[in-house]
């Protein structure tokens, strides 16, 4: 389903945030949007009384996705705006809906009193089982939340995109990664951030004496490779700013501090093809977590 982008659609505020997410998107991409509501067949047998509930329940059920196809197109007229109601297992069929489409589009929603979003077990699932990026979105989310300020100091769709952030681990990026952070950025005539968080070696780490460790010269030499990393980059790409950002740390609390300023936070997920099965690194599952801008997960080899 090539220009595509698919959205898990629920009716809840979540679902509602991820299909406003998608259409801005499918307007800078040219793509269309597709909302994805997951029956849940009826079970049988049944009496005639819940029969009739059921029935009723799914008549308005179906209206759902079909009045958010509607609101949406009144909204992004150059939007095509599509629903498609199969009946089944919301995660297996997520996942299939997502095969050979450009992205799947996920409600998040917040966890009162702890400052994090919650990505329930099939939205873990799905990320952990598609070969295509995954965009997870907070409930509450609005496009002007991706903007910079503008002069009274409130963000507007007025102004430019706050800059794309890209978690990149230590060792060689994936060229997939790479283009999908880079095609954000240009796609939104913004920055694009790349992090990379390090940490000392465990010989310095359990070092008798703490001043022997080398410091500077260390992180002299993790900056100057991450720029040689990105030189190759740049020069695809010359009409993205890139600004790099190379510090002692936990990868995942640098991006989590970035998605502050951040448009759209992108973190790569290796594909596992082996007995363990669905995988999410502990850097990708904080961010999902935590990151306050929506977050792409790219899966790559």
């Amino acid at each position: 389903m090539p220009g595509t982008i698919i959205v898990g659609f629920d009716g809840s505020a979540e679902s509602r945030a991820a299909a406003d997410w998608a259409a801005r998107e499918a307007a800078l991409r040219g793509s269309e949007v597709r909302l994805v509501h997951v029956r849940q067949p009826m079970p049988e047998p049944m009496g005639e009384s819940l029969r009739q509930a059921l029935e009723t329940h799914r008549h308005w059920a179906e209206r759902l996705p079909r009045e958010a196809a509607q609101d949406l197109k009144a909204r992004y007229p150059g939007v095509e705006v599509g629903t498609e109601q199969p009946s089944g297992s919301s995660g297996e069929l997520l996942v299939d809906a997502a095969r050979g489409a450009e992205l799947l589009v996920l409600g998040s929603r917040a966890l009162s009193g702890i400052g994090g979003f919650l990505v329930g077990s099939v939205g873990r699932s799905v990320v952990g089982r598609t070969g295509t990026p995954v965009i997870l979105v907070r409930a509450g989310e609005k496009a002007a939340d991706e903007h910079i300020e503008d002069a009274t100091g409130r963000p507007s769709e007025a102004t430019g995109f706050r800059p794309v952030v890209l978690g990149l681990a230590t060792g060689g990026p994936d060229e997939k990664l790479m283009t999908f952070a880079f095609e954000e950025a240009l796609r939104r005539r913004a920055p694009l951030v790349v992090v990379q968080g390090w940490n000392l070696a465990p010989y310095y780490v359990y070092s008798a004496s703490p001043a022997v460790v080398p410091l500077e010269d260390i992180t002299r030499e993790q900056a100057a490779a991450l720029s040689e990393t990105l030189r190759p980059w740049r020069e695809k790409y010359p009409d993205v700013e890139v600004v790099e950002a190379c510090r002692l740390g936990s990868p995942a609390e640098h991006l989590i501090d970035a998605s502050d300023e951040a448009s759209l936070v992108v973190v790569g997920r290796r594909i596992r093809r082996g007995p363990l099965g669905a995988h999410i690194g502990s850097v990708a599952q904080a961010v999902m977590h935590h990151a306050v801008a929506p977050v792409a997960v790219v899966p790559h080899d």
